[in-house]
C-alpha cells in the first residue's frame, strides 16, 4: 500500500488545475459513491485528481489505478479496509473495469464502511453498464464526453467563452467579442479538438491506441468475442467512417462482414457503448434511446479525421459535429423531413449556400450553416453549437 501512496503523491503533484472539464461542475461530489464513465481519452483521470487536489484533504485521500500490478494479489475490498484503518476518508479508483468482480466489492465497501467515500471511473462503458445494476441505490453515475468546441478554445488557445443554452444560440445571443476568428479555431477543432491531449506530442499514436484498445480489448472482453470478430468490428467502423452519413442496412452489412444479420445490431450497440459511434434514433417509442436507428455516425469529428484523413466527407463531418456537441445537454433525434430534431425544433445542416427547402414544413425550423460567422433570423452558424457545454 505504501507504493500506491507514493504513486498517488507523484500523480497529484503533476496534476494541473488551470482548466476543468465541464463534468467537474456537474458532479455532486458529496455523494458517498460516485461512478464516472466515458470513452477512453476524455480526461476522467485528470478530473478525479483535480477533485482531490482542489477539494479534498489529500492526506486522508488515496487514488489508485485498478490496472496496477498490486491488484494481481490484493483485493480492492482489502485495500478499503486498510485505508479506513489508516484514517482515510476518500478512495478514488481509476479504470475500475480492469478489476474482476469490481461491482460486488464496491457494494461491500459501501455497506461495510459508511464513512468512506468512493469515486470510481471506467473507460469501458460496456463493463460499467453490466456492473452498475449491482450498485443500484448506492452509486450515483455520471457520463463524460469529450471536449466541446468551447472547452477546446479554453484549453488550447486560452479563449474563455461562456456556455450558451440551445435557446440562447438559436436566438442569436452568442457574443463574439472574445472570439474574433471563430472559423479558424473551429476548423482546427474538427480535426484534433475533441480529446484533451490534442496539443500533446504523439497525438496520432494516441488516437490509434484508443481505437485499437477499444475494439481489440474492451469490446471483446465484455462480449466474449474472438479476435476474428474484433477485426470485423474494425471493418464495420471503417465503413461508418467513410459513409455520408451511414444509414444501416443490416442485411448488406451482414453479407459484407460474413456474419449473421442478427449480430449487426449487437455490434453497433457494443461500439456505441464503447464511445466509438453515435446512433441517431427516431422518436417513435417516446423513450429516450429506444427508437429505430436512422443514421450512424462516428462518435466525434476527431475520430473521422483520424480514420479517414483528408478523405473525410464534409457533410458527414458537419452532422457529426452538431450531434456530438448537442447530445450532452439535449435529446437529439432524427427528423422525418430534415436532419435533426431537438425539443420540437428542426435543424437542417449544410454549407454556407444551404437553402431552407427541407424545413418549410417544420413548425420551428433552423438552417445551420457551416462557413459563416454570424446568425441572422433562423440561420445559425454551425460552430456556435459547440458552445453548448
Amino acid at each position: 500500500m505504501d507504493r500506491l501512496i507514493e504513486i498517488y503523491g507523484k500523480l497529484l503533484d503533476r496534476t494541473k488545475t488551470a482548466f476543468h472539464r465541464y463534468a467537474f461542475a456537474d458532479i455532486n461530489w458529496e455523494n458517498r459513491m460516485i461512478g464516472i464513465t466515458g470513452p477512453r481519452g476524455v480526461g476522467k483521470t485528470t478530473l478525479v485528481l483535480q477533485h482531490i487536489k482542489e477539494q479534498l484533504d489529500k492526506s486522508i485521500a488515496l487514488y489508485v489505478n485498478a490496472d496496477d500490478f498490486y491488484f494481481a494479489n490484493h483485493r480492492i475490498l482489502d485495500l478499503a479496509d486498510a485505508a479506513v484503518k489508516r484514517g482515510l476518508k476518500y478512495l478514488i479508483i481509476d479504470e475500475i473495469h480492469k478489476y474482476a468482480d469490481w461491482s460486488r466489492e464496491l457494494k461491500l465497501i459501501y455497506d461495510y464502511h459508511p464513512d468512506l467515500q468512493v469515486v470510481f471511473t471506467g473507460s469501458s462503458v460496456l463493463d460499467i453498464k453490466k456492473g452498475v445494476s449491482d450498485l443500484s441505490r448506492r452509486a450515483v453515475m455520471y457520463s463524460m464526453q469529450g471536449m466541446s468546441f468551447r472547452e477546446y478554445l479554453k484549453l488550447c488557445h486560452g479563449i474563455d467563452m461562456p456556455v450558451y443554452s440551445l435557446d440562447e444560440i438559436i436566438t442569436g445571443k452568442v457574443a463574439l467579442e472574445a472570439l474574433q476568428t471563430p472559423l479558424l479555431y473551429y476548423n482546427k477543432y474538427l480535426r484534433k479538438g475533441y480529446y484533451p491531449f490534442s496539443n500533446e506530442n504523439g497525438y496520432e499514436e494516441k488516437m490509434s491506441q484508443i481505437v485499437a484498445q477499444t475494439l481489440e480489448n474492451d469490446i471483446p472482453a465484455y462480449a466474449k468475442i474472438s479476435a476474428t470478430t474484433a477485426m470485423k468490428l474494425k471493418r464495420l467502423l471503417a465503413i461508418i467512417a467513410d459513409s455520408v452519413p451511414f444509414k444501416p442496412n443490416f442485411s448488406k452489412l451482414a453479407e459484407i462482414l460474413s456474419v449473421s444479420r442478427n449480430d449487426i445490431g449487437d455490434y453497433l450497440q457494443f461500439i456505441e457503448d464503447a464511445g466509438m459511434i453515435g446512433q441517431l434514433r427516431d422518436d417513435t417509442t417516446g423513450i429516450r434511446g429506444l427508437g429505430k436507428v436512422q443514421k450512424v455516425y462516428l462518435d466525434n469529428t476527431s475520430l473521422i479525421y483520424s480514420l479517414s484523413g483528408d478523405k473525410a466527407e464534409i457533410g458527414n463531418v458537419r452532422e457529426t459535429f452538431f450531434l456530438s456537441q448537442l447530445r450532452v445537454r439535449n435529446e437529439v433525434t432524427a427528423s422525418r423531413i430534415s436532419d435533426f430534431v431537438i425539443d420540437g425544433k428542426t435543424f437542417e445542416i449544410g454549407g454556407k449556400n444551404k437553402g431552407s427547402r427541407q424545413i418549410r414544413e417544420a413548425a420551428e425550423g433552423y438552417v445551420v450553416k457551416d462557413e459563416i460567422e454570424y446568425a441572422h433570423g433562423n440561420v445559425i452558424p454551425l460552430w456556435q453549437f459547440g458552445l453548448n457545454y
